[in-house]
């Protein structure tokens, strides 16, 4: 049996702490959460790679590096309230849960919500709702939301995804630009969003944030 413990340690010294994320509560929960139990089986010892985890059908789980960094410039606060988009088989989520109040969480297939939902409940993370639908639509009835994340790449974000940001509240995202990508945090203000660029990343574009094709004949 690997030793994931010791990975994952070497995981934050190698990968984490370098890339200058030094707030407490990301690190305990880089340090505590088991990444190799939110991975299909056959992928597990390649879960602690410093680099996007290819979970197939077009989706990644994003490089450790990657989501620590969004979460250090979103700074989670414990009375918050998360919402996660695409959250995969929750990963995401288990960390975000020890920082914020609760998280809901949108994944656009059924069975990887059950598969997830299994997963947290294993590893005693409560305060995650796992929920099914489009990935462009968040989770309208449960906000409005202190912090948004997406887990994938993005050229457009829907509307009615923004609307559910509360004002003063903060959303992360990988827009991605053809090959290139940034990691982006926008802030709503008087219900006008700001976007600031924090740091270079890349991630496949989900199909619910490409943007449409322009027809030609």
């Amino acid at each position: 049996m690997s030793d994931y413990a010791t990975r994952r340690t070497a995981m934050v010294d190698t990968q984490i702490r370098p890339s200058d994320v030094t707030k407490f509560p990301i690190i305990e929960a880089m340090l505590t959460v088991p990444r190799e139990a939110f991975v299909p089986m056959d992928m597990r010892e390649a879960a602690y790679m410093g680099k996007n985890l290819d979970m197939r059908d077009g989706r990644v789980l994003l490089e450790p590096r990657t989501l620590a960094k969004m979460l250090d410039a979103l700074d989670i606060q414990k009375n918050e309230l998360v919402l996660d988009v695409a959250a995969g088989l929750g990963y995401s989520s288990a960390v975000i849960a020890r920082m914020a109040e609760a998280v809901i969480s949108v994944e656009d297939s059924e069975a990887r919500v059950d598969e997830a939902q299994t997963i947290l409940s294993e590893h005693n993370v409560d305060n995650v709702v796992m929920q099914a639908g489009p990935l462009g639509e968040g989770a309208a009835e449960h906000g409005p939301y202190d912090v948004i994340l997406v887990q994938g790449g993005v050229e457009e974000l829907p509307n009615s995804l923004l609307d559910q940001l509360k004002d003063g509240g903060r959303i992360a995202c990988v827009r991605m630009t053809g090959a290139l990508g940034d990691v982006q945090i926008g802030y709503k203000l008087d219900g006008e969003i700001t976007w600031r660029s924090i740091f270079n990343a890349g991630a496949p574009v989900l199909s619910d944030f490409a943007r449409a094709k322009a027809f030609a004949l």
